[in-house]
């Protein structure tokens, strides 16, 4: 089982929350135990597990990964502009498993699943599948 999925980024740096659209991908497909992997085939964007109780902590960790990987920088020679961006995904990552168990996505009472986008606005894909 193999869905792909669309998502709209608005700004340059944003954390999405999918972690309804992958619950939602486990109950049509009547997973009760194993594990999804949620993929981004993207090299600017990533998929990561944090905090969704506090939007604070969203904003703090695109302001820390601005302070860490800055925008411009004079020595950076990727033609396009957006090596922060290369960066920022790598650092978050391209993939998350998920332990499905009793028809639920075993995530931790603050944590939700998110889509990080680092070069946008854009149309973008994300992968969920099961293992």
């Amino acid at each position: 089982m193999l869905r792909k999925y669309t998502i709209e980024s608005h700004q340059r740096d944003e954390m999405i929350e999918v972690t309804d659209v992958v619950q939602a991908f486990v109950n049509e497909h009547h997973i009760q135990n194993g594990t999804v992997l949620v993929y981004c085939p993207h090299t600017t964007a990533g998929i990561t597990i944090n905090e969704n109780a506090d939007p604070d902590v969203k904003t703090d960790m695109l302001r820390r990964f601005d302070e860490i990987y800055p925008w411009k920088v004079v020595k950076d020679l990727h033609a396009e502009g957006n090596t922060a961006a290369h960066m920022k995904a790598s650092t978050v990552g391209a993939s998350q498993t998920i332990i499905v168990t009793e028809g639920k996505l075993l995530l931790g009472t603050w944590q939700g699943v998110y889509f990080c986008e680092f070069d946008g606005p854009r149309q973008r894909n994300f992968f969920i599948k099961a293992g």
